[in-house]
């Protein structure tokens, strides 16, 4: 049985504004006292996993571990079909180190060069874990019975040039399925209702926020 969430404080375990802001949104409805990384001066432990699930995990227990609170982390990316999945867990790493999405999104324009499918999808991977008991840790890769881990997509095309100066990341490209616009020309109160974070939230304010 998933464990609800009865604490008061939560640690974001991510170093990225745009996605603390869309957490923090997503989890104003319920009385936690959210905390940034940030502010405890955590490092960002280094992504070693292979999926998307298994970096979330690492980065939760590295919060979690440090700071002695619940921790939820994100690890979340873009994967273009015509690509085999690239950049996927690598999408903040195509930005370099200055986070220089501009970049990243010439990078994408200039490999699907001349490639005309134009199908990728946004995957999001959330993962909640709870204080150790007794110190005992946990390998990365594996979640326990204080962990839990959940997942959403939004499938869509990208288009080029970039459109729009909302959201964040690769934003500007993604024009989600049944829409005409993009994620960087959308509200967040739009994107936030149809975005993979969105469909991974609600699994997770389902399982461990909801009644019952």
């Amino acid at each position: 049985m998933t464990r609800r969430f009865a604490e008061k404080r939560l640690v974001i375990a991510s170093h990225n504004p745009g996605k603390v802001r869309e957490i923090v949104d997503l989890l104003s409805p319920f009385s936690v006292e959210v905390t940034p990384a940030t502010e405890f001066g955590l490092a960002e432990p280094e992504e070693t996993g292979t999926t998307f699930a298994e970096n979330a995990v690492l980065k939760a227990h590295a919060a979690m571990l440090a700071c002695g609170l619940p921790a939820l982390a994100d690890d979340s990316g873009l994967a273009v079909e015509a690509l085999d999945g690239r950049p996927g867990i690598h999408s903040a790493r195509w930005a370099g180190e200055e986070r220089d999405f501009t970049a990243a999104m010439a990078r994408l324009e200039q490999e699907l060069e001349g490639i005309p499918d134009s199908h990728a999808r946004f995957v999001c991977a959330l993962a909640l874990a709870w204080p150790t008991k007794g110190g005992e840790e946990w390998a990365a890769s594996e979640t326990s019975p204080e962990t839990v881990v959940f997942e959403g997509t939004v499938a869509g095309t990208l288009v080029f040039p970039p459109r729009g100066h909302k959201g964040f990341g690769y934003d500007p490209v993604f024009v989600p399925d049944g829409y005409d616009i993009t994620f960087g020309e959308m509200t967040p109160e739009t994107k936030h209702a149809i975005s993979h974070r969105a469909d991974a939230f609600a699994k997770l304010v389902a399982a461990c926020f909801g009644e019952g």
